[in-house]
């Protein structure tokens, strides 16, 4: 009988104590240690609970670091454009990939119909519906596929077993706070059970080089459910972002062993499940054909991918005496930085108004590129003078009154190009060939000479 014992956890950072105090010494957070059972014993592998595994590990070997190859690994195309972007070209085999996300976002959706359009053999291993509720689901996502096998099990010993009998080349895991392995004698979705069933999952997919996808839950403050640890462990975290009562989804990469983590990735939610966003400009500029003051376009950079955004400004005078800056998807403290640039350098009285900013489209850009764009959007709605809708900006500006260049611009132009606008407002400084685009290219140095062309 091994020795059973007691131990302290914090359950925001997962440090371990002796003994229960107020304080976590390592996150500073107060009331989060709590009391777990866990059984010390000799932890066995996720191995023993199968019979054979001959063929199915890989073993390793010490290399000096000349004899080591450094050819890239293949990856797993997922046949989804928007998911193989985020990960940096596709799946790694050996890779644990941890996807965070609301109640009701789309989860497990997501990738229900990842593994039904995969061409590998997948095993879905669900611990929240039963294999009745994920054919319904199946059924209106991909109804024809014949390599996803759908399990409920939330033993890791068992799902190891089924494992050996399946041999599949993708496992995903929905959610890794259903898991609860025999070695620990806590409850599931603890910090002992999370920490012991994420560690056998990553000793099978490194022996095994077999890509294992886990769905985790996240807290009301946002961030992943269970000890901090559980982030470091896994090669790539991703999160799935949007508000339930719209349609559209963001995928994003936090943490990526493998590739990038500017990467981004948009999606429809509909009926048959989620639609890739091949051109995510299509969202983030508002239909209308009436023209408006206080919108302008920017283009703005996510990783190597150029998104055209729209702007929104209101400018209206005080009505109790003290201006309000009010911003949602761009930082207020820029936003007074650059109302205090139009007021020395460019002689707007803007003191005594309140100014609210949105950025469209339900995202948060912190792209110096698309100052140039406040700034127009703030001066139309100040003057309620409409700007051009077939026009658009980037460039960043500087304290001094500076239109400052901003990087990849020639990506921002041919994007804009692409999108069927006829002129791009840039800094004078840029260095880009003359003549070598359909658009018309304005280059300017100072904020009044964006006022001067814009507005007479």
């Amino acid at each position: 009988m091994a020795k059973i014992k007691t131990t302290f956890f914090c359950q925001n950072c997962g440090t371990q104590y002796a003994k229960w105090q107020g304080q976590c010494n390592a996150c500073k957070q107060w009331n989060t240690i709590v009391e777990e059972v866990v059984q010390k014993a000799d932890k066995k592998d996720w191995k023993s609970s199968t019979t054979k595994v001959s063929g199915l590990t890989r073993t390793s070997k010490p290399l000096k670091v000349a004899d080591i190859s450094t050819a890239s690994e293949a990856r797993m195309n997922t046949k989804n454009g928007e998911l193989n972007r985020v990960l940096g070209g596709g799946l790694v085999p050996g890779s644990l990939t941890l996807l965070g996300g609301e109640p009701g976002i789309g989860k497990s959706t997501l990738l229900l119909q990842i593994s039904l359009a995969l061409p590998y053999k997948t095993l879905y291993v669900s611990g929240e519906e039963s294999q009745q509720q994920i054919k319904m689901r199946a059924e209106r996502i991909h109804p024809e596929s014949d390599q996803c096998y759908i399990l409920t099990e939330t033993k890791t010993q068992n799902i190891f077993r089924h494992v050996e009998e399946v041999q599949p080349d993708i496992v995903i895991i929905d959610s890794i706070q259903t898991l609860h392995s025999d070695h620990i004698e806590s409850t599931a979705g603890s910090i002992s059970q999370i920490r012991e069933t994420t560690s056998e999952l990553i000793r099978f997919a490194k022996e095994t080089a077999t890509p294992v996808i886990l769905i985790g839950h996240i807290t009301k403050d946002g961030n992943i459910a269970g000890p901090k640890i559980l982030e470091h462990m896994v090669d790539t975290v991703l999160q799935f972002e949007g508000d339930r009562n719209h349609v559209y989804r963001i995928l994003r990469a936090h943490k990526n062993r493998f590739g990038s983590t500017s990467e981004l990735g948009i999606y429809e939610m509909q009926g048959s499940g989620l639609r890739e966003v091949s051109n995510p400009s299509e969202i983030l500029i508002s239909k209308n054909d009436e023209e408006l003051s206080g919108t302008a376009i920017a283009t703005t950079m996510e990783g190597m991918r150029p998104l055209m955004i729209e702007i929104q400004a209101l400018v209206s005078t005080a009505v109790y005496g003290t201006p309000q800056r009010s911003s949602t998807g761009y930082n207020v403290k820029r936003l007074n930085m650059l109302l205090a640039v139009l007021e020395k350098r460019a002689g707007f009285k803007l003191g005594a108004k309140d100014v609210f900013l949105n950025v469209t489209g339900g995202i948060s850009v912190d792209d110096p590129a698309i100052d140039l764009a406040v700034v127009a959007a703030v001066l139309s709605s100040n003057v309620d003078i409409p700007v051009d809708k077939a026009m658009c900006f980037a460039a960043e500006i500087g304290l001094a009154g500076e239109v400052r260049p901003v990087n990849r611009i020639e990506q921002r132009i041919l994007e804009a190009e692409k999108l069927g606008f006829t002129s791009i407002i840039i800094s004078k400084y840029c260095k880009i060939p003359d003549n070598a685009y359909r658009i018309n290219v304005i280059k300017v140095a100072k904020v009044h000479d964006v006022v001067r062309h814009l507005f007479g």
